[in-house]
């Protein structure tokens, strides 16, 4: 048996392992934050779009929820303005806020639908202010050290009006959506995009939320790598937020998770997006990659 037909059963096999998900998720909507390092390098920019697209290909509904704070940062740098958070949410205030929805909307929305585009994908960019996808309010000041911070524009998805994604989707398009919505009064809001696809997951009621993040997933103990955790229930969750074991960017990432699974959505995930394909680890292999927060 020559190397080139020990390699073609290698790969037959890996497609045998996926049967059963294929089967499974067939019909079934996935929601996937798109954001970090997988947004930043090129070839892991190419590796995620191109695991959308073949999801859409094999049939499932992929709704993909984009960041970009590494570029409005970059860009309040250059206008001399300082990023600040609070529990890994962006302080926002007027002029930021037209700098967040420039760059995200104006400028990481489009650059992703023309990859995805490139790829083969088709692919339709939408702000959570089109078609009132997202109607948010403003979020009430942040408690930090017993004082009271106004986090400005941020805010609150208080309703999500998926009939857009629902035409979209069902025309075979891939509906790729900037975190912006619009408030009660009409005005621009900062929404933190994995809440924003925790809500899109409740609302769509879709079959995984899946978050892309610059490590592993969560961790018994920050400074052991090998303490990675697999499966980590709600109750655990909210216990290790409060002990501070769970801090700054990954708390809003578990929040989304738990928001999608009181709304039954079936799985919620946070793995690891700087390794090539973690998508398809995640979803075709048994034992998959990262956390899973659970009920």
């Amino acid at each position: 048996m020559t190397n080139d037909v020990r390699e073609s059963i290698q790969k037959a096999e890996i497609l045998i392992e996926a049967l059963p998900y294929l089967r499974t998720f067939a019909d079934k909507t996935f929601v996937i934050k798109y954001g970090g390092q997988a947004m930043v390098s090129p070839e892991l920019k190419k590796s995620v779009i191109m695991d959308i697209i073949l999801l859409k290909f094999i049939g499932i509904n992929p709704i993909v929820v984009h960041g970009g704070g590494a570029e409005v940062t970059g860009l309040l740098r250059r206008l001399g303005k300082e990023a600040k958070f609070v529990n890994g949410l962006r302080v926002t205030d007027a002029e930021t806020m037209e700098i967040v929805e420039m760059v995200l909307t104006g400028k990481v929305n489009r650059e992703i639908v023309a990859l995805m585009n490139r790829y083969g994908g088709k692919a339709v960019g939408l702000s959570g202010k089109d078609s009132n996808l997202l109607v948010g309010r403003r979020r009430m000041p942040e408690r930090i050290d017993g004082e009271e911070v106004d986090l400005g524009y941020v805010g609150d998805v208080v309703k999500v009006n998926p009939g857009v994604i629902h035409a979209l989707s069902s025309q075979g398009y891939i509906p790729v959506i900037s975190p912006i919505a619009v408030g009660l009064e009409g005005e621009s809001l900062n929404i933190n995009a994995d809440h924003v696809a925790g809500e899109l997951a409740a609302a769509l009621s879709a079959e995984k939320l899946i978050l892309l993040t610059d490590v592993e997933g969560i961790f018994a103990d920050e400074e052991d790598p090998a303490s990675l955790i697999s499966s980590l229930p709600k109750d655990k969750a909210l216990e290790m937020i409060e002990e501070g074991r769970i801090n700054k960017g990954m708390i809003p990432k578990v929040e989304a998770c738990l928001t999608a699974l009181e709304h039954e959505v079936g799985r919620t995930h946070i793995i690891n997006g700087r390794l090539p394909h973690s998508l398809l680890l995640e979803i075709f292999t048994d034992h998959g990659i990262g956390t899973m927060v659970t009920v």
